[in-house]
């Protein structure tokens, strides 16, 4: 049974078109409460958002939902916005936990000692019969009896983990401990570049179902699995809440003059990593600079290329053009894209980048790469545009089109808002989660 729902529709249209058992099994009036567990690596995080706002949407439905995060939130309190606060007052912290917290896990465990020593063994043989490969086994081991012995407490036999990577290793362990169900929401690419050491054909086994945020994620999953195996596989795409965003703002919809009170804005929001190609992005303003174009480009962010980013906006002379924000919050990332006239994401490896969901929701003419996931959100040339990955000319050449053409991006502005309200509108896609948890539970329990 997968609940695989077209993806080019509202939710309210393929609800209508579904007999009356399946509709029951979308979890609408009648149901009870579902009561789970997810498992993040880092929660509240800037990089995280979309799952928070999915948790809260799912307890808006009635799901009972208990948060546990291997690592602390990225950010202080006082940085955080009043929904980040509340859900890491409720969220369990695993390594804030600390050593008494291992230590009374581990008393729990030994009183259970079948379920111990099958998770001491899966932890052991986790990272390799090395000394670090044994080391990390342990600290797996003792992570995932903290998570079993918090589950008991909260009294949750379900299990969801966003990403079959790190905070999977720990659910994966649990699951040869103890008799809790399993799921993974599968996002790609990482997963897919290393099958062996992220142990993704052990976790696709282990885990009871796998929702996979687009057709891409799924196609891999196929390519790794039996065909006996790829019922277990249903499709749900992220979103964003399309009411949330004001295209209104935006430039591309103000009159003219607004061009002269400040120069045409390029957006970039995401981790300064190699896998989100900025460093091309900045060789492509040197270009539009060269050719006499004036504007602003704002990378919006952190992460491990920033030296080097700084360093070549500096030799290439665009110091006084590239502006680094550093980490922001939603509210003031929402600030930017009112303030943007072009969002840009030359990216090598992408899932479906709720980040490209978010400026087309706020109205936001989208120029970014035809790789894996990314063209079942936009179609080329309508809801945005698609280039080559690793192309500079191309990108630099369709940011001077995008530049010109105000009425191109006021058309594809249009086009990306009603795209994702269409197809990526959180409400409508955490229903459709909402009703795999149930039909997928409900199933199991039989």
């Amino acid at each position: 049974m997968s609940v695989d729902m077209t993806l080019d529709k509202p939710w309210s249209a393929i609800k209508a078109t579904l007999p009356d058992s399946a509709n029951e099994v979308t979890g609408q009036a009648g149901e009870g409460p579902v009561r789970m567990a997810y498992l993040i690596s880092r929660y509240p995080a800037i990089s995280h958002t979309f799952i928070l706002r999915e948790v809260r949407q799912l307890r808006e439905l009635g799901f009972e939902i208990c948060t546990a995060s291997v690592n602390p939130p990225d950010r202080a309190e006082a940085d955080m916005t009043p929904d980040e606060r509340e859900e890491a007052a409720q969220t369990y912290f695993l390594k804030r936990d600390g050593v008494f917290g291992a230590l009374k896990a581990h008393l729990w465990g030994l009183k259970r000692p079948g379920a111990y020593w099958r998770g001491l063994k899966a932890g052991l043989g986790f990272g390799g019969w090395n000394l670090k490969g044994v080391l990390f086994g342990l600290f797996y081991f003792t992570e995932a009896l903290m998570l079993a012995r918090w589950m008991a407490g909260q009294q949750v036999s379900h299990l969801h983990v966003h990403f079959a990577t790190a905070a999977a290793n720990i659910a994966l362990i649990l699951k040869q401990m103890l008799p809790v169900t399993l799921s993974l929401t599968i996002h790609g690419p990482d997963e897919f570049y290393d099958v062996p050491g992220q142990k993704l054909m052990e976790k696709i086994a282990a885990a009871d179902f796998l929702v996979c945020i687009g057709r891409f994620a799924r196609s891999q999953l196929m390519k790794l699995s039996p065909a006996s195996a790829w019922d277990k596989f249903d499709i749900c795409p992220l979103g964003v809440d399309v009411a949330n965003y004001n295209p209104e703002a935006t430039d591309a919809r103000q009159p003219v003059a607004s061009e002269m009170q400040r120069p045409f804005t390029v957006l970039c929001v995401g981790r300064l990593t190699p896998a989100k190609g900025q460093h091309l992005l900045i060789e492509a303003c040197a270009k539009l600079r060269d050719w006499g174009h004036a504007f602003r480009l704002v990378l919006v962010g952190t992460g491990p290329d920033e030296a080097s980013l700084r360093s070549l906006s500096h030799a290439l002379e665009l110091d006084d053009m590239v502006q680094f924000t550093g980490a922001q919050n939603q509210d003031e990332v929402r600030a930017w894209y009112r303030r943007s006239d072009v969002f840009a994401l030359p990216s090598f490896a992408e899932g479906i980048p709720v980040v490209l969901m978010e400026a087309m929701a706020s109205g936001v003419p989208c120029l970014t790469t035809r790789i894996t996931g990314i063209p079942e959100l936009i179609r080329d040339g309508i809801d945005g545009m698609l280039v080559t990955p690793s192309d500079v000319q191309e990108l630099a050449d369709s940011l001077a089109l995008l530049k010109d053409d105000r009425e191109l991006r006021r058309e594809m502005g249009e086009s990306g808002r009603q795209r994702v309200a269409q197809c990526y509108n959180l409400p409508d896609n955490v229903t459709r989660l909402a009703g795999i948890f149930r039909a997928r539970l409900r199933s199991l329990e039989c």
